[in-house]
């Protein structure tokens, strides 16, 4: 990390995308024993794409929306959190994120394994985010994009409960390796 111009933990952030939508999930319930559980499910075509980046040894989180998974509408959110302190971006290979849209890109980006989620901390928040959403029914992509934002509002103010989440043991021994071998981590 530190060969790709990250040079303190502040700016290190793993990204990653969620689709949200308003195709309906039926989630497990509660019920007592016998009672037939009947639950509403939403049944239409419309979606967000929520980016996000999480910080997992700070527990900063940083989001924003777009209407696609294309580079065009990815890389001025990825702009936008240059400007706000993402000095490196670690995230997965997916085809919107490379291209031409980000030549001028000043945000460090390296790319994690193909089909490997298990690496991101990202993905441990949109399980989080899905637990608390999903199940319900918004009517609007409005309203339940209002619900994401509510929920990321909380997990914003709480950092320690993002650290608990996103701060991975693997990521602080690379960290800590890094920093015995450059100051700049310490």
């Amino acid at each position: 990390m530190v060969e790709s111009g990250c040079r303190e933990m502040a700016g290190l952030y793993w990204g990653d995308e969620m689709r949200v939508g308003l195709m309906g999930q039926v989630r497990r319930v509660w019920a007592p024993r016998g009672v037939k559980v009947v639950q509403l499910l939403e049944y239409k075509r419309e979606w967000a794409y929520l980016n996000l980046a999480v910080n997992g040894l700070t527990g900063q989180l940083r989001w924003d929306w777009a209407a696609n998974m294309k580079g065009l509408s990815i890389a001025p959110i990825v702009q936008k959190w240059g400007a706000e302190g993402v000095a490196t971006l670690v995230w997965d290979r997916a085809r919107g994120h490379r291209g031409p849209a980000y030549a001028d890109i000043t945000v460090k980006r390296l790319e994690q394994p193909a089909y490997s989620p298990e690496l991101n901390p990202a993905e441990r928040v949109f399980e989080y985010l899905r637990s608390r959403i999903e199940g319900c029914v918004y009517g609007t992509i409005a309203a339940k994009r209002s619900a994401v934002e509510a929920e990321l509002e909380k997990l914003a103010a709480a950092p320690e409960l993002v650290k608990t989440m996103a701060g991975w043991d693997w990521i602080h021994e690379s960290v800590r390796g890094l920093s015995s071998s450059d100051t700049a981590f310490d």
